[in-house]
């Protein structure tokens, strides 16, 4: 089964996608964010481990296909994250949106070709960002934008959607 959780920041996302998979056997956790020197950032991330089963492992990966290309149960938290990444990498942030968007459509391409493969429980994290205003600064426009794309493409090769509000799960 290959499924998509999406909500909003602090909607229990993360929890919701974690309880889609066994808690005692073998799952692979892939972090796709990007590296932050950030006292908070890495204390969120201590948080998200200790509530991990201890027979998950986690990968560390900005390739998205890469992480999706492992064997067994696989959750990826989160998409948010990795585009970060993905535009921090490449030094994207500036580039004319026209070559942004042509390489996150051939990255995005290649993960889910990767997911269509996948036999295995397969669980993927956004952030629903559709759903506020319009971000006053380009980089939150074209993040927003690019996100926007990339959960409908990865939604499409899903076979759930969920949405998570307040803690509450919609299957869409």
């Amino acid at each position: 089964m290959r499924t998509l959780v999406t909500g909003g920041v602090r909607s229990g996302k993360s929890r919701h996608a974690e309880s889609l998979l066994p808690a005692t056997g073998p799952v692979t956790y892939v972090a796709p964010g990007p590296a932050i020197d950030d006292a908070d950032w890495a204390d969120r991330i201590a948080v998200h481990r200790a509530a991990r089963s201890a027979s998950w492992t986690t990968l560390e990966t900005h390739h998205l296909a890469v992480g999706l290309a492992v064997e067994g149960p696989v959750i990826v938290d989160c998409l948010g994250t990795w585009l970060t990444a993905t535009l921090d990498e490449r030094e994207l942030w500036e580039a004319p949106p026209a070559e942004v968007t042509a390489v996150v459509r051939r990255l995005v391409a290649e993960a889910a070709a990767v997911l269509t493969r996948r036999t295995a429980d397969t669980v993927l994290v956004t952030n629903e960002v559709g759903l506020g205003v319009v971000p006053a600064h380009r980089s939150g426009r074209l993040f927003r934008d690019l996100l926007g794309l990339v959960n409908q493409e990865l939604a499409a090769v899903c076979d759930q959607v969920h949405l998570v509000i307040a803690g509450r799960v919609m299957r869409l």
